[in-house]
């Protein structure tokens, strides 16, 4: 696989919402896109969901030569196809339907261009299976909702993926602004959504036995951890926790209480039942707000958050110390 090969023009199978939110995010970034979708109406929800991000990555910052104009779309898989780069896929979460469609992208397009999948749940060594003569060139790139508002990129290969395929999606992935991660064996939800299962287990958990309500637990949440979380991750925290002892002394002072709370933590079933209860909570906390209210607030507060960490990020930088110094 060639090394050197800008990658500019980028092929979007499947224009869902993170279909779509990616298509976004490669416009803004001055990037060619041909997006493919059969779905009744898919073009025009596909052109909506484009012109309403756009105020957003404008105030982001567009790249030179960001348009909306550089999206084309067609219903013909070959068509789409033609001259990428680099193909992002979103289809269907089957292993069936994945399989038989890298079978087809095999055969359609040439050794050296990437197929990464935002798959979340399939692995890709499983995926790969479909593409019998370039498995190789196959990856998970897994973005976190929405793609062109949270940087996150999750980078796994699968049994036959090529480190120099891996290494090229990470270069491309980081080129255009973007946190990638990369995982060194394949799990089942990936990391990101490993870590919001482990979490929304509890917080169902604390719901269901009546302890708090869907409120006061995204309150505890929110304004909480989640105030901590939008700067540092759970491990870097723990060792500003330990105080001038750092990660050492927090597990000398935390490790006993901590792994107590371990052992009384949940493991809810969501029956019916417990569904039920969880829906009328989150329906009392969210009020009249429709869903559009609701993440139009929090595409805002995103926005504000990413602004600022950009802004600390430069001000840290090594560069910037050295003109101030």
């Amino acid at each position: 696989m060639s090394q050197t090969k800008p990658i500019r023009r980028i092929a979007i199978i499947g224009t869902g919402v993170i279909g779509a939110s990616w298509s976004s995010l490669f416009l803004a970034k001055g990037l060619q896109v041909v997006a493919t979708d059969i779905a009744p109406n898919a073009e025009a929800a596909l052109r909506k969901f484009v012109e309403t991000a756009w105020p957003a990555l404008k105030r982001l910052g567009l790249s030179p030569g960001a348009s909306q104009s550089n999206l084309t779309f067609t219903t013909d898989l070959a068509q789409a196809l033609a001259g990428a780069d680099l193909v992002q896929e979103n289809g269907p979460e089957r292993i069936d339907f994945k399989q038989k469609l890298y079978g087809q992208l095999d055969e359609l397009l040439p050794p050296d261009v990437i197929v990464a999948s935002s798959s979340s749940g399939l692995t890709m060594s499983e995926i790969q299976k479909g593409a019998a003569s370039h498995p190789e060139r196959c990856v998970i790139a897994h973005p976190f909702n929405p793609p062109h508002l949270i940087p996150l990129v999750e980078i796994v290969g699968g049994a036959k993926t090529s480190e120099a395929t891996i290494r090229r999606a990470a270069e491309f992935y980081t080129s255009i602004g973007q946190r990638t991660v990369r995982l060194n064996k394949e799990m089942p939800g990936h990391v990101a959504n490993r870590l919001q299962a482990a979490l929304a287990r509890e917080v169902y958990y604390l719901v269901a036995e009546g302890v708090v309500s869907a409120a006061d637990v995204d309150t505890a949440l929110s304004w909480g951890p989640g105030l901590r979380w939008g700067v540092m991750g759970n491990l870097m925290l723990n060792h500003l926790g330990g105080g001038p002892g750092g990660i050492e002394h927090f597990f000398q002072q935390f490790t006993g209480p901590m792994t107590a709370w371990w052992k009384t933590l949940g493991s809810p079933v969501l029956t019916p039942e417990v569904q039920k209860k969880l829906i009328d909570s989150v329906h009392a906390e969210a009020g009249s707000r429709s869903i559009s209210e609701l993440e139009t607030e929090r595409d805002e507060i995103l926005l504000g958050l990413i602004e600022l960490r950009r802004q600390a990020g430069k001000a840290n930088s090594p560069r910037l110390r050295e003109r101030v110094l």
